[in-house]
């Protein structure tokens, strides 16, 4: 059985109970916290030689195939809850809305005191997983993976990084700042793997060769 069925309910119970854990990185010039830590370089280049290198084909895809945001912890939805959780001193109102705090964006290096300007960006697209497996996936688990605030996968970033990347993987894009190119790649490696998604060649060389400098 895959590890992705094994885990899928007991990683919604805890997302829905609340019960998660999360890391804190001070990456960046302001102090803030970020996704949750990756495994190691060197078990993200385990991850990588086992996964399946296969043809990306992106029929049938629509956004809509991946339900988001639902609710986490209280009041707050998938977005709240990043939000929160990736700024610093942020003060939020009774329905989980940020009204003050400060965020800095690991891909890019901007910084903003309006949570309006930041998007939360799915590390491995969904457009991506629907390339290489989700298109396989019910509801219920495309729903998972888009709210997955366990793995390595979701963060705030600005906009304007997050609209730059799209649908990219990381043969076609990677973060401009040069000094979260590791952590970007090795979360990328832990969310395929836990995920059983493929890579195509070109993913699987870039990966290959940022992990090497890591």
């Amino acid at each position: 059985m895959p590890k992705f069925y094994a885990r899928r309910r007991l990683s919604i119970l805890a997302a829905l109970t609340g019960l998660i854990a999360s890391a804190a990185l001070f990456d960046g010039p302001a102090a803030s916290a970020a996704l949750p830590t990756p495994v190691s370089a060197a078990t993200a280049r385990g991850y990588l030689a086992s996964l399946t290198v296969a043809t990306e084909n992106r029929t049938g895809y629509s956004r809509d195939l991946f339900p988001t945001w639902i609710t986490i912890s209280g009041t707050c939805n998938t977005r709240e809850y990043v939000i929160k959780r990736d700024g610093s001193s942020v003060v939020t109102n009774s329905a989980c809305t940020a009204t003050s705090g400060s965020w800095y964006s690991q891909y890019d290096g901007v910084t903003t005191t309006d949570p309006s300007t930041f998007d939360i960006d799915h590390v491995v697209p969904l457009a991506e997983a629907w390339d290489s497996g989700a298109s396989a996936w019910t509801t219920a688990q495309r729903q998972a993976f888009a709210n997955d605030v366990t793995r390595p996968q979701l963060i705030a970033v600005s906009a304007s990084s997050n609209r730059s990347k799209g649908d990219d993987d990381p043969a076609e894009w990677v973060p401009a700042r040069s000094a979260y190119l590791c952590t970007y790649v090795r979360a990328w490696v832990q969310v395929k793997y836990y995920y059983d998604l493929s890579v195509d060649s070109a993913e699987k060389s870039a990966l290959q060769s940022d992990l090497a400098g890591c």
